[in-house]
């Protein structure tokens, strides 16, 4: 193919395959993005500092290319920008789905329009506009609802509803993730999801990847990772693409790309979205072509410059996994283990979002991660087991004496977040409740012991403290495993070899003997909450805190 010239929209992480493939086809690279310290800023023979929301300053700074050096395509992938590649396609002429279509595959009321109209599977749902009021909805709807933004990704401003105290909160919040004010609420559907890949060329679908969704922590929706393939069975994934078709068809994609995610209630296939694009969360970029040899980022570059479709017939048959890692919040002090994790058998690739000075947070949406791990083997548990692992290895240490933390285990914890270790066997839970938070030991100069009010407040303050943990019963016996599947023993172990703290065995040579400060702290936030108690108190000191 000549040498071609292509302006990728978004110079983020998910645009990365498209940048590299480009570059190594020899094709002229042009990125725009707003952020011109974007990872794929310098990925590009030109970067362009134009954000993706001006869409006439994208077409004004689009034109000017085109003009001094020529432009023979326009694309994006992994970002809700594709109404603005359309707009770009359309004044420049190139090729491209038309803005009517990308809008409806943009905008999630105007998709649930066209899928109401066209008897596609969906969700009941109601609009809310701007100035409409919050009660219109529920007079239409019955709980459980989802509310959600209608022009905005990665499950940014959604949540799951069960009652009237919960609804008024959650609409205001998802208004604040639109950048139109609307947003739409519909009925909730029940049942495992799937993500799906396509590229569509006069008209025919062509699948690309089906994924199963792992989707954790109601009342919001946090893909904590996907496996590819999808597991499910004929039946269901008949069922699968059946709706998909449907919708793209109503959506009206007949040449592009086109991202859907489909959940299965039980009895059918339900339409959750279309977007006009390839998916982000390493789907498309990362985890499709490990599994089957196809470089589905570079079919689609060759379809966005009005080439023939080719290259799409899988050359193995192998399974990838993405998983997520996660944090409590706090400031993030450093980020460990990422070395061993990528040295694991069978991970591919390992993406830390979060560096030293960053706040964290337990994700109520998915750009709230602290990272991703990828494996990919021959067989579908070796490839899961892996990427677990990575996620399980990777160690986000939070800044010792950090209100943000103390408040999450001590004071304000929100309800819906589990508990990391939720206490099982009877002898433990009883022996917590008698245990002190904690008590002098006999080797400190220290007086006084048991309560602290907030808890940290009043423990001595010496930077060489010895520290002893005054044990459960059985320990052995506690089979919770945490959000990263790490058992409750396995965990105890980690906290002890990651502390800076200075522990000790045996009561009698210890300053300090942590009771049920330690062990609430340990169940409500795990490793990270176990080791950042153990910091807190041989680095920081308590007197002031």
């Amino acid at each position: 193919m000549d040498k071609k010239r292509i302006l990728i929209l978004g110079a983020g992480v998910m645009q990365l395959p498209a940048l590299r493939w480009a570059v190594d086809q020899g094709w002229f690279v042009s990125v725009a993005d707003g952020n011109p310290r974007a990872v794929g800023a310098a990925a590009a023979h030109r970067f362009i500092n134009v954000d993706l929301t001006d869409i006439e300053g994208m077409i004004t700074a689009a034109s000017e290319l085109q003009a001094r050096e020529g432009l023979d395509g326009v694309f994006t992938a992994g970002t809700d920008f594709s109404y603005t590649v359309a707009r770009v396609a359309e004044a420049l002429a190139l090729p491209g789905l038309s803005p009517d279509v990308a809008y409806k595959a943009t905008n999630k009321a105007e998709m649930r329009k066209i899928f109401l109209e066209k008897g596609v599977a969906s969700p009941r749902f109601c609009m809310l506009e701007k100035e409409d009021s919050e009660d219109k909805a529920l007079g239409e709807l019955r709980f459980p609802l989802v509310v959600k933004p209608v022009d905005n990704m990665g499950a940014r401003g959604i949540r799951r509803i069960d009652t009237d105290h919960e609804y008024g909160k959650a609409v205001k919040e998802a208004r604040r993730f639109s950048r139109c004010g609307t947003i739409v609420v519909e009925e909730y559907i029940e049942g495992p999801e799937f993500s799906i890949d396509a590229l569509v060329s006069g008209g025919r679908i062509h699948y690309t990847g089906i994924a199963d969704r792992h989707i954790h922590f109601p009342p919001y929706f946090i893909e904590m990772g996907h496996t590819i393939p999808t597991r499910a069975d004929e039946t269901i994934l008949a069922g699968i693409k059946k709706t998909f078709e449907s919708a793209v068809h109503a959506i009206g994609i007949d040449n592009g790309a086109a991202k859907g995610d489909v959940k299965w209630d039980g009895t059918r296939a339900v339409i959750g979205e279309i977007a006009a694009r390839l998916s982000g969360g390493y789907m498309s970029g990362w985890t499709y072509p490990y599994c089957s040899g196809v470089e589905l980022t570079g079919a689609a570059l060759l379809q966005a410059v009005g080439a023939p479709l080719g290259g799409l017939h899988p050359s193995r048959k192998w399974f990838s996994a993405e998983r997520a890692f996660i944090s409590i919040p706090g400031i993030v002090a450093s980020v460990e283990q990422g070395d061993a994790a990528k040295r694991l058998p069978w991970v591919k690739d390992l993406f830390v979002r979060v560096k030293k000075g960053d706040i964290v947070d337990f994700p109520t949406n998915n750009v709230e991660k602290c990272g991703n791990c990828i494996a990919s083997a021959e067989d579908r548990d070796t490839a899961v087991h892996a990427a677990e692992e990575a996620c399980r290895t990777v160690f986000v240490r939070l800044e010792p004496g950090n209100e943000l933390t103390e408040s999450f285990l001590f004071r304000n914890a929100p309800s819906w977040i589990p508990r990391a270790f939720p206490l099982e066997r009877e002898e433990n839970i009883t022996a917590l409740k008698n245990m002190r938070e904690f008590r002098v030991g006999k080797g400190s100069p220290a007086e006084g012991s048991g309560r602290a009010d907030p808890p940290l407040r009043g423990l001595p303050a010496s930077r060489g403290t010895r520290i002893a943990l005054s044990p459960l019963p059985h320990i052995e016996g506690e089979s919770s495993i945490d959000w990263h599947g790490i058992s409750f023993s396995r965990a105890l172990e980690l906290v002890q070899s990651y502390s800076r703290a200075v522990l000790v065995e045996e009561e009698n040579d210890a300053d300090i003997i942590l009771g049920s400060l330690f062990w609430n702290a340990f169940s409500k936030g795990g490793i990270q909450a176990g080791v950042w108690l153990l910091d807190t108190i041989s680095e920081k000191g308590m007197r002031g805190f």
